[in-house]
C-alpha cells in the first residue's frame, strides 16, 4: 500500500510540530528522529529542501499521495484565485477532510476509513471515494445503518471544534458544506507559497 501507515509521531518529529494533532510522545521527543537524535549537527537546509519539506508536510497532513497532490496543484494553478490558497481550499474540500472537520472521526486517516467502508453518504447516496470534492451546498452525513457505530459516537461526543463553513446537525448526524473556507479560516500551519514555488520550477 502506497499510503503511509507507520508511526505518526516519527513524522511529526521530522517536521518539528504535531501535524496529526495532540501527541504526548512528540512532547517528550520534540527533536528530529535518527540515531543521534538531538545531538546531531544538522546542516543548513537549501531553499529547495525547505520547499520540499513544506510540500511533504502538507501531503502527510491531508493524507494525499504525490500524484493526487500534483493534480490538485495543477487544478489550482488553472483557477482564477491565488494558487496556494486554492490548493489548500481543494484539500479542505475533499470528502475525507470534510468528514474529519465534522467531527465524525478524530483523524483524517480514520475519516478516510469511514468513507472507504461506506459509512458516509453525500446528498443521500453512499460514497466511498475519499478524494471526492465536496461542493457548496452538499450534505454529508452518516448512513442510517452506521449511525450507531461506537467509533463515530465517541468521536462526536469529544468533538469541540466548530468551523464557520460547516453546519452540523447532531440529531440527523449530517452537515452542510456551506462555503469554501478562506485562507484565514484554514488553521493548518502550511506555507503554501513555498509549495507553489517548488512546483513552479
Amino acid at each position: 500500500m502506497a499510503r503511509y501507515t507507520g508511526p505518526k509521531t516519527k513524522i511529526s518529529r521530522k517536521f518539528g510540530e504535531p501535524i496529526f494533532g495532540a501527541d504526548k510522545s512528540f512532547e517528550k521527543k520534540n527533536y528530529p528522529p535518527g540515531q543521534h537524535g538531538i545531538n546531531k549537527r544538522r546542516q543548513k537546509k537549501s531553499e529547495y529542501a525547505i520547499q520540499l519539506m513544506e510540500k511533504q508536510k502538507a501531503k502527510f497532513l491531508y493524507g494525499i499521495l504525490e500524484k493526487q497532490f500534483r493534480n490538485l496543484f495543477e487544478k489550482a494553478s488553472r483557477s482564477k484565485g491565488i494558487t496556494g490558497e486554492v490548493l489548500l481550499q481543494l484539500c479542505e474540500s475533499r470528502l475525507d477532510n470534510v468528514v474529519f472537520r465534522m467531527g465524525l472521526s478524530k483523524s483524517r486517516r480514520g475519516a478516510r476509513q469511514l468513507v472507504s467502508h461506506e459509512h458516509i453518504q453525500v446528498n443521500g447516496k453512499v460514497c466511498n471515494i475519499a478524494s471526492r470534492t465536496i461542493k457548496v451546498g452538499d450534505v454529508v452525513g452518516v448512513r442510517e445503518k452506521s449511525k450507531s457505530l461506537s467509533i463515530i459516537e465517541e468521536s462526536l461526543s469529544t468533538n469541540e471544534s466548530v468551523y464557520e463553513w460547516i453546519t452540523w446537525d447532531n440529531n440527523k448526524m449530517e452537515g452542510v458544506f456551506n462555503n469554501i473556507p478562506t485562507r484565514e479560516q484554514i488553521t493548518e500551519n502550511i506555507k503554501e507559497q513555498l509549495i507553489v514555488e517548488l512546483y513552479s520550477k
